[in-house]
């Protein structure tokens, strides 16, 4: 479980970085949402799952609640699920 938390911390990072620095610019500068329609679905299911993940490894990692919370915060942060899988997930 905490090896798929891991990777789907990863690629959730990767798809709002996608979404916020590519998708986001093409569609205001580029007029084309082709690029927001094509990553928007995968990054709100690895949204989900990050968050769901997070919820079944909390006891596993032995979170506390504030360190619990950083880490859902991290999510909607960019770049915060980099800075939670290396100080929270590689220890």
């Amino acid at each position: 479980m905490k090896t798929t938390f891991k990777i789907v911390a990863i690629l959730e990072g990767l798809s709002y970085l996608i979404l916020l620095f590519i998708a986001t610019p093409i569609k205001y500068i580029g007029h084309d949402e082709s690029w927001v329609k094509m990553f928007g679905m995968p990054h709100g299911l690895l949204f989900v799952a990050y968050v769901v993940l997070a919820f079944l490894v909390k006891s596993e990692y032995k979170w506390d609640n504030k360190t619990f919370l950083i880490v859902l915060a991290a999510s909607i942060i960019p770049f915060g699920t980099f800075y939670v899988d290396k100080k929270y997930l590689r220890a």
